[in-house]
């Protein structure tokens, strides 16, 4: 056999052993591809729901199956975070439910304060001692004082940034069932401006605060479930003709004031009764009608439930949507308390809570900073 027969079996062979090589390449990458491809539709969701913006808007140019994913799960909105006050100390921790990551800072400025609503990043709070009421804002340490008030009552909320010339701070208390007194007041003023109004029907101010703004008003649960509305332009309040929401009968037990949240979604008045060991139940304001409506969907809304303050948000990643997150965490710290309407259940399993333990001032639900390094 001549040299040249010899070379040319080398080459073959060679050539034989790289197309064995490139096809065991080919067949292992076309495993990992499959791989990947193959991923179950939850987890892929939970992957990419950590994913920002302009990650999610990359990723979904894999191919048609991720695209669909990672649109449902795109992160254009931001959820609040629980914003824990501490019984002794400076230290307030704040907790994402989307990360499970805790941050934490000192706040000497809140020490002898107890928080009474919270909107935008800014907090209503109060020393009881010197009935001095004031907004605060946690992040940019930023604070607006308010004329003295004699607190009397739990109930606050405001309309708006305290920044904002239309912001109006509101507090009602029962009088009598069938009179209230109402007192407003905005950043800037020197007094509140009190008066006192006549019920339709009967109207008894709950314990805490059931109160929202919506629509140029403050709407606000009485402890029976009946709704009072009032008109800070027209100096108006009406308690509307609308019977409470009917809940079966184990949701009437031991204080059962008490897990009862009023959420304020785009004009829409939701309601939502909770009990101990049964499933929330969501009603809705059909302001047309004048009825109450069970929902058995939030049709993608999240809503964020607290006793001083209750928030909803849109556009949250998927495994967020059409579920009800509470201001309670289990698992040391690790996962916050939620029930999923789409899977009638409370996640963690059965971790659902007695309201009537809870310290209505231990924590409440805050948007957070856009950045992060304040609490560096």
């Amino acid at each position: 056999m001549g040299p040249g027969q010899l070379q040319f079996e080398d080459t073959l062979s060679a050539a034989i052993r790289d197309d064995k090589r490139t096809a065991i390449e080919v067949k292992q990458n076309t495993k990992e591809l499959r791989s990947w491809s193959d991923l179950p539709a939850e987890l892929l969701e939970l992957i990419l729901s950590h994913l920002n913006l302009r990650e999610n808007v990359r990723i979904s140019a894999v191919c048609k199956r991720w695209y669909s994913i990672a649109v449902s799960v795109r992160l254009v909105n931001q959820p609040p975070w629980i914003m824990y006050f501490p019984k002794f100390g400076d230290l307030h921790e704040f907790y994402n439910p989307l990360t499970r990551k805790t941050y934490c800072i000192e706040l000497p400025e809140l020490c002898g304060s107890r928080v009474c609503y919270t909107k935008g990043g800014w907090l209503l709070l109060c020393r009881p001692r010197t009935h001095r009421l004031f907004f605060f804002n946690p992040f940019s340490r930023e604070s607006i004082k308010l004329p003295r008030f004699e607190i009397s009552t739990q109930i606050f909320a405001f309309s708006s940034d305290p920044t904002l010339p239309n912001c109006i701070i509101f507090t009602v208390k029962h009088v009598s069932p069938t009179i209230v007194a109402i007192s407003t007041c905005h950043p800037g003023a020197t007094e509140w401006a009190t008066a006192n109004y006549q019920n339709r029907l009967p109207f008894v101010s709950s314990i805490w605060n059931k109160l929202v703004f919506s629509n140029g008003q403050f709407y606000c649960l009485s402890l029976t479930g009946w709704i009072g509305v009032f008109d800070p332009k027209g100096l108006t309040w009406n308690v509307l003709v609308v019977p409470p929401p009917r809940c079966p009968e184990n949701f009437f037990t031991k204080n059962w004031w008490k897990g009862k949240f009023l959420v304020e979604h785009n004009g829409e008045i939701l309601v939502m009764y909770t009990c101990y060991s049964a499933y929330p139940i969501i009603f809705k304001l059909d302001q047309e009608n004048m009825v109450w409506e069970e929902v058995t969907t939030l049709d993608g809304i999240t809503l964020f439930a607290s006793f001083l303050s209750s928030h909803s948000r849109t556009d949250l990643p998927g495994t967020m949507r059409n579920s009800v997150y509470f201001s309670k965490v289990r698992f040391y710290g690790k996962r916050c308390i939620s029930y999923s309407l789409k899977d009638c259940r409370y996640y963690p399993r059965k971790q659902f809570h007695d309201w009537g333990e809870q310290d209505p001032f231990e924590s409440i639900w805050i948007d957070p900073p856009q950045d992060l390094s304040v609490f560096l």
